[in-house]
């Protein structure tokens, strides 16, 4: 179950053994139990997750981590979830299919933006921030996929990250384009290549896989607390400059009473859950050097800098700026 949390699966230890990593020196650095990968799929915290890539990277100094991890997955080795995406017609229907079926393997959302010449695939986190390591290998997650279900060599036309890999050379050769920096996570592939026929499709096969997915989702749902749904609902709402309580309890079909009252059984009100997801945001986004404070005001939804200087000296005491540059 990955509400609050990450999902791991047993071929986790299968994928670190191909990389040559020792699990047993990861899990140690992680401070998790030595036994954790031997496990039926267990869920850990969101904190636990990111010290066990921050383990990972560490371990195995390898600065092109996430390329290496991309390549070398298989479909023996990938979650039920990704696995029934193989069945898909092409990458277009398997990123919609998980989409819908990604909060199984963590607190993670994609965005599908499809177009006549690109589809362009974005990440986005429920948490603070992904380490620049599992973020990026996401992203080149579906460059595997796309290779593994049409066997061919296709290449995105554009990868975007908040935290860019300084070392370019060998993304650019497996690629073909570099990671550049940007407000977002998302990998971007030409139409045609998006629509390529998955040799791996199975219509048979995903009628098997649904029935499951449909019913481990709905066991999500019904565990996620109000606190992380409205937090959810906001990651999609601020941008749009949209943060009232009607609006988010619209977007979850819910009474502003009821979230109030849910919020209040949880021990925290709609104005905290609002003011912390903001203030991680605003952090969040301030480690991007390439993020003006006026785009990080608007993208927290504030009509002006003026009351996001506000707010932020309110939740922490110092300016944005003297974030910044301690962050740097």
């Amino acid at each position: 179950m990955a509400a609050g949390g990450y999902t791991l699966d047993p071929g986790t230890r299968i994928l670190l053994a191909d990389l040559g990593v020792s699990h047993t020196n990861v899990l140690r650095r992680a401070g998790l139990p030595g036994d954790l990968f031997a496990r039926a799929p267990v869920t850990v915290s969101r904190e636990d997750f990111r010290r066990l890539w921050e383990g990972l990277v560490a371990e195995s100094g390898d600065p092109a981590l996430p390329l290496r991890v991309s390549e070398m997955q298989t479909a023996e080795a990938f979650s039920p979830p990704v696995f029934a995406a193989l069945c898909s017609a092409d990458l277009t229907q398997a990123a919609r299919r998980l989409k819908t079926y990604k909060p199984l393997i963590g607190p993670i959302r994609l965005d599908v933006e499809t177009g006549e010449e690109a589809t362009t695939i974005a990440c986005r986190w429920l948490d603070e921030q992904p380490a620049p390591a599992f973020a990026l290998t996401e992203l080149l997650f579906w460059v595997a996929l796309a290779r593994i279900g049409t066997r061919a060599d296709v290449r995105p036309t554009a990868v975007v990250t908040i935290d860019p890999p300084l070392d370019q050379a060998p993304y650019l050769d497996a690629l073909g384009v570099p990671i550049s920096p940007g407000t977002r996570h998302a990998i971007t592939f030409t139409a045609a290549d998006a629509a390529r026929p998955f040799l791996t499709a199975s219509e048979v096969m995903w009628e098997q896989f649904e029935p499951s997915l449909r019913t481990r989702l709905a066991e999500i749902d019904a565990d996620a607390s109000t606190e992380d749904r409205v937090r959810a609902a906001l990651l999609e709402l601020l941008p749009a400059g949209r943060s009232s309580m009607r609006e988010v309890g619209r977007s979850l079909a819910m009474s502003t009473r009821t979230l109030q009252r849910r919020l209040a059984e949880e021990g925290t009100s709609y104005q905290a859950v609002l003011a912390s997801t903001r203030e991680a945001l605003a952090r969040h986004y301030l480690r991007s050097a390439n993020m003006s404070t006026g785009e990080v005001s608007f993208l927290l939804g504030y009509a002006d800098r003026g009351s996001f200087y506000r707010a932020f000296h309110d939740w922490t005491g110092l300016t944005p700026e003297r974030v910044r540059a301690g962050a740097a």
